[in-house]
Order: structure tokens, then C-alpha cells, then sequence
């Protein structure tokens, strides 16, 4: 049964993910998922993106931002296990780095900023955005 579910899951994401379309239903239903499904929420860019670690918190923004936008994010950074910045929330596997093809760095940020829970949202010059679950900050490195 729990296997039909996630089939019918990943199936309705690939089909909102193909048309960009989401209906106001799944939009309300998507930041309540289990575990086990608020995965299909984002994917990762690389099989060597480490994102099985996230907490619920993460994956709740996560899954907020793919409700909101339509799109599933793209982790393109979750954990690092040594992190290139001491007291990065990516060593904790408390942040990801995302980005959403076809939207805006802003909207993507918009999306972000109203998703609870959420801690620092930060941009880079490559287009990517930074979400985790820390203390509230943003900036723009660029």
C-alpha cells in the first residue's frame, strides 16, 4: 500500500514538474507530508548530493517552497561532512542550496521567506539560494 502511495506521489510530481501547474489542493496537502514522501517534494542535482540527512524542519521548508512555486526544488548542496566554513549549517545537515529552473532567484526567495521555520535564505551570483533552519538572517553574496 505504502509503495502504491509513493508511486502515485512521485507520478502527480512528475506530472506538476512537466506542466508547471498546481492545483490549490496539493498545495495546501504538500507541506503536510510524511517522511517518507515529503522527499519527492525536492530532488537532487547529483547522486552525490547528501540530502538523507535533512530533519523534518528542512524537508517542511522544502517541500513549502515546491508547494508555493509549483516546481520541486533542485538541491544542488545539502550536508557536507566537512564544511569549507566553520559553523556552516551544512556540516549539521541544517541547510541546503537550491535552485528551480524556469523561476527567478526572487521568486524563489519570496517562496522561501514565507515558508515557517525557515532560518537564513541567502543568494549567490550563480543563481543558487541558500535555505536552512538556523537563526533568521539573509544576504546576498554576489
Amino acid at each position: 500500500m505504502q509503495n502504491a502511495i509513493l508511486l502515485a506521489m512521485a507520478g502527480l510530481f512528475a506530472f506538476q514538474s512537466a506542466t508547471g501547474a498546481v492545483g490549490q489542493d496539493m498545495k495546501r496537502h504538500a507541506v503536510h507530508l510524511a517522511k517518507h514522501q515529503a522527499r519527492l517534494a525536492y530532488t537532487v542535482q547529483t547522486v552525490s548530493v547528501r540530502a538523507g540527512c535533512f530533519p523534518g524542519r528542512l524537508r517542511a521548508v522544502l517541500s513549502h517552497i515546491a508547494a508555493k512555486t509549483g516546481r520541486r526544488p533542485v538541491i544542488t548542496s545539502g550536508h557536507r561532512p566537512h564544511p569549507r566554513r566553520h559553523g556552516s549549517l551544512h556540516g549539521k545537515c541544517l541547510a541546503a542550496d537550491i535552485r528551480i529552473p524556469g523561476l527567478s532567484e526572487r521568486t524563489i526567495i519570496a517562496a522561501a521567506r514565507s515558508a515557517p521555520g525557515i532560518g537564513g535564505i541567502g543568494s549567490y551570483c550563480n543563481g543558487i539560494i541558500h535555505v536552512d533552519v538556523g537563526p533568521q538572517r539573509r544576504w546576498v553574496d554576489c
